[in-house]
C-alpha cells in the first residue's frame, strides 16, 4: 500500500512469413528438428544475410498500427551474447535506429506509450529430454527457429498494475491478429513476453530498481508473476533490504519467481552496426502503400459495431475480443440482419459452450447460418430464450439440417395456442396453493415461480408472455 507499481513489457512476436528473416529456410512449426536450416541461419563462415521484404513490411505495419513514427532510414546491428541455441554467437537486431518509435496503445481510456518496435532474428530452442536417467545432464538444440523474424514491441514503464498489463497484452494481441502479421500462439512460442517491474514510494518520480521476469508462457502467468514479484519487492523494501537488478525466472508450478542471472546492461551486448547489411531507406511512397494496406483495426471496428449495429460498448467489446467471433457475427448478419439478437446468442449461448468444452469457435461445428437461423426463429416467436440454448447445443450433431428443420424434427416450436397454454396454467394453479396464496398476499416473485412451473409442465414450449398474461387473468391482479 506504500508503493506504486511500475511495469514495462517487452513483447516478442514471430512474424507470419513463409521464410526466415535472412534466408530462404521455411518457418513451419513442429518440423523435424534441424530440418529447416541452411549455412546462413547456422552462421557458417562466409555467408551473407539477405533481408526478407515481407518481414520488413510487417514490422512497419506493427509500428503504424501502434501510432509510431516510422524511421525514414533504419539499420541493423549485431547484439553479441553467447548461448547454446544462438549459432553465430550474435543476433542481428536493431539498436539505436529501430523501424518505429514513440507510439501508443489505448486501453480503457488510457494511453500506454510504445517506446519502440524493432525487427530481429529469433534464436534456436533448447530441448530438455524428459523421462531419461536423472544422472544424464544434457540438452538438445533445435535450430529450426533460428533466424525466424521477430518484431519486438517495447512499452514505456507506464503500466501500473498486473491487471493493466493483462489488458495491454490482450489489446496488443488483438491488433497483431487483425494485421495478419502473426498467429500469436503462445503455446507455439510465436508470442512471448518479458516483464520488467519495479516499486517506488507513492508520489515519487524516480524509478526503483527493476527486475526482469522471463519464462512467461501465458497472459495469466504474466499477471501471477507480476503480483508475486510486486509483493516480494514490497517485503524487501519494508525490511530495509535492497532489490537486486536481476533477471528472474517464473516457476508456474511453484507460483514464484527465482533468480536466474544478473541483469545485462547495454554495454554487455557490445552492439555495433551489422557490416553485412546496408541501411534501409523507407520512402514516403512505400510507406503510404503500406499504410493504405492496413485493415480495419480493433478500435475502429468496435466504434463501427456501436454506430452501425447499435450494440452497447460492452457487447461490441465482447465480440471484438476475438477476430474470429467478430467475423462470425458479421457473417451471420447476411442471413438474419438483427445485430442485437445475433450478438446475444453468440456472446451468451455459443460462448458458454466454448467455455464449458474449452474449444475454439471453429471447433464447435456451428455455422453463421445456424446462429442466424436460431436468432430468426427467436425473433419470430417460434422458439423462446430457453430453447435457443437447446438449438445451439444440439444442432452441432445435425449440422446438415437447417435450424427450421431441426426445430420441426425435435418438436421445439413454442406453443402459441391460448387454449393449450391455459390448460397448463389451470393445472399449475390447482397444484400450488401455497405459491398462489403468496401471490395473492402481495408477493410478486410468486408469479415468476408459477410461470416456471408452467414452463416446466409445457417442457419449455409455452410462450412466456402469454403464460404471464393468463396467470394474471386467473389469479387476479
Amino acid at each position: 500500500m506504500d508503493y506504486e507499481i511500475v511495469i514495462g513489457l517487452e513483447v516478442h512476436t514471430q512474424l507470419k512469413t513463409e521464410s526466415k528473416l535472412f534466408c530462404g529456410c521455411a518457418t513451419t512449426f513442429g518440423a523435424e528438428p534441424n530440418s529447416q536450416t541452411c549455412p546462413v541461419c547456422l552462421g557458417m563462415p562466409g555467408v551473407l544475410p539477405v533481408m526478407n521484404k515481407k518481414a520488413f513490411e510487417y514490422a512497419i505495419k506493427v509500428g503504424l498500427a501502434l501510432n509510431c513514427a516510422i524511421a525514414p532510414t533504419t539499420k541493423f546491428d549485431r547484439k553479441n551474447y553467447f548461448y547454446p541455441d544462438l549459432p553465430k554467437n550474435y543476433q542481428i537486431s536493431q539498436y539505436d535506429i529501430p523501424i518505429a518509435q514513440t507510439g501508443w496503445l489505448e486501453i480503457k481510456d488510457k494511453k500506454i506509450g510504445i517506446t519502440r518496435v524493432h525487427l530481429e532474428e529469433d534464436s534456436g530452442k533448447l530441448v530438455h529430454p524428459e523421462g531419461v536417467d536423472t544422472q544424464v545432464d544434457y540438452s538438445l538444440v533445435d535450430l529450426n527457429r533460428a533466424g525466424v523474424p521477430l518484431a519486438e514491441i517495447v512499452s514505456n514503464p507506464e503500466i501500473t498494475s498486473p491487471e493493466e498489463a493483462y489488458q495491454y497484452l490482450i489489446a496488443l494481441k488483438s491488433i497483431l491478429i487483425y494485421l495478419g502479421v502473426s498467429d500469436c500462439d503462445m503455446e507455439k512460442g510465436s508470442l512471448r513476453c518479458d516483464a520488467n517491474i519495479s516499486l517506488r514510494p507513492k508520489g515519487a518520480t524516480k524509478l526503483g530498481t527493476k527486475t526482469e521476469i522471463k519464462n512467461l508462457n501465458s497472459f495469466k502467468s504474466v499477471v501471477k508473476a507480476l503480483e508475486f514479484e510486486a509483493n516480494r519487492q514490497a517485503w524487501l523494501l519494508k525490511e530495509g533490504q535492497a532489490v537486486s537488478g536481476e533477471t528472474r525466472l517464473w516457476d508456474d508450478e511453484a507460483s514464484e519467481t527465482r533468480s536466474m542471472r544478473s541483469k545485462e546492461e547495454i554495454q554487455d551486448y557490445r552492439y555495433f552496426p551489422e557490416p553485412d547489411l546496408m541501411p534501409f531507406s523507407i520512402s514516403a511512397e512505400w510507406l503510404k502503400t503500406i499504410k493504405d494496406s492496413l485493415p480495419e483495426l480493433p478500435a475502429q471496428r468496435k466504434a463501427r459495431f456501436i454506430s452501425q449495429y447499435q450494440l452497447s460498448e460492452y457487447d461490441a467489446g465482447v465480440l471484438l475480443q476475438d477476430k474470429t467471433h467478430a467475423d462470425f457475427f458479421e457473417e451471420s448478419l447476411k442471413y438474419h440482419p438483427n445485430p442485437k439478437t445475433n450478438s446475444n446468442i453468440l456472446t451468451k449461448q455459443v460462448l458458454s459452450i466454448m467455455n464449458e468444452e474449452k474449444k475454439d469457435l471453429n471447433e464447435l461445428n456451428i455455422t453463421p447460418q445456424h446462429l442466424a437461423g436460431t436468432a430468426k426463429a427467436f425473433d419470430e416467436g417460434v422458439i423462446n430464450s430457453g430453447t435457443t440454448s437447446i438449438v445451439i447445443s444440439e444442432i452441432r450433431n445435425n449440422s446438415w439440417m437447417t435450424v427450421e428443420e431441426f426445430i420441426g424434427k425435435r418438436g421445439l416450436a413454442q406453443i402459441s395456442d391460448d387454449s393449450v397454454i391455459e390448460g397448463y396454467v389451470k393445472e399449475v394453479i390447482a397444484k400450488n396453493d401455497k405459491i398462489v396464496g403468496d401471490y395473492k398476499g402481495g408477493k410478486k416473485t410468486a408469479l415468476e415461480a408459477l410461470l416456471g412451473q408452467v414452463m416446466k409442465a409445457s417442457k419449455g414450449k409455452a410462450q412466456p408472455d402469454k403464460v404471464r398474461q393468463l396467470l394474471k387473468k386467473h389469479l387476479g391482479s
